[in-house]
């Protein structure tokens, strides 16, 4: 089991907490009217889902090329509970293919409703989106060929680099290229399957992204025997689920979801139907949940009993 460490136990839990005394946990009445993202679902009947296509186990595409994953699930839930909010019981789901590049200005731009992937939730993003409650926290790691020598960031120097274009690895590896003067060839792949590309041919020494989502690549390409997931966190980043800034009433909905799913007790099993059984598309991570995230799904749970 893949374990992250407990010196990052509770900021998970603060992080959350933070966020839900900052919002209303009641929604407006219908009577005060919709907010513009409910109001244009209500008209349409349609929730636009950004999916990712390589971003196992939370946002992926299973054998026919249909998305599915964790964060996914998690906005499934929340489609369900902006029904009620809307009154309208039978909303259909229109999914949207996004890429780390792409994914914010796509929420901001009115492209999508709900970003369902694997985006850290962090002060730069939440100028320009809203995140929702702590779904994940992941930190950046290397993954290497299994004879590589490279363990930790002094390891690189000189070598070459490959990052997700648009993501918080590709500034981490930045930071740590200026902090150990390292001299790093940093290049850039469209995204997490081109960039796992990338290190299989050869062309780079090392892929740089978070953790969870390097174990989710070796398990769907069954590279056990072939790379490793190798070196300290070089970076925190908590997970959230985005959607338009500056609607309280969609904030609102978002947070009863994630409210009602802690109450329920259903967010640890959904945790380990995707991290830790078999994936419906085969392959199996065996990442047991972190005391943090764990911690942060307790606080929803006492945040939903104390209403």
């Amino acid at each position: 089991m893949h374990q992250f460490p407990r010196r990052l136990a509770g900021v998970g839990a603060m992080l959350l907490a933070a966020c839900l005394l900052a919002t209303p946990a009641s929604a407006q009445t219908a009577s005060e009217g919709l907010s513009p993202t409910l109001a244009n679902i209500k008209r349409t009947h349609v929730v636009r889902l950004g999916y990712r296509e390589s971003s196992p186990p939370f946002s992926f595409l299973d054998q026919s090329n249909r998305p599915i994953g964790y964060s996914l699930e998690l906005c499934e839930a929340i489609v369900e509970e902006i029904g009620v909010e809307v009154d309208d019981a039978n909303l259909k789901i229109e999914y949207v293919k996004v890429t780390s590049d792409d994914r914010i200005q796509a929420v901001v731009q009115n492209k999508i409703d709900l970003e369902c992937g694997s985006t850290t939730a962090n002060a730069e993003r939440a100028k320009q989106v809203a995140f929702s409650p702590l779904i994940f926290v992941a930190g950046t790691k290397l993954m290497v060929p299994k004879a590589s020598t490279i363990s930790a960031p002094t390891d690189l120097k000189g070598k070459t680099v490959v990052v997700t274009k648009g993501t918080t690895n590709e500034q981490a590896m930045h930071a740590i290229d200026k902090k150990f003067s390292l001299g790093l060839n940093i290049v850039t792949a469209p995204d997490h399957e081109q960039s796992y590309q990338t290190l299989v041919d050869g062309k780079a020494d090392a892929f740089a992204t978070d953790d969870i989502l390097l174990y989710g690549l070796i398990a769907r390409h069954k590279a056990q025997g072939q790379f490793k997931v190798t070196g300290e966190y070089l970076s925190y980043d908590p997970y959230g689920i985005m959607f338009r800034k500056g609607e309280p009433q969609l904030k609102a909905v978002v947070e009863r979801t994630f409210q009602k799913l802690g109450s329920g007790r259903d967010l640890i099993p959904l945790y380990n139907k995707w991290f830790v059984a078999r994936l419906p598309t085969g392959e199996k991570l065996g990442v047991a949940i972190s005391p943090q995230l764990e911690e942060a799904f307790r606080v929803l749970d006492d945040k939903h009993g104390s209403n």
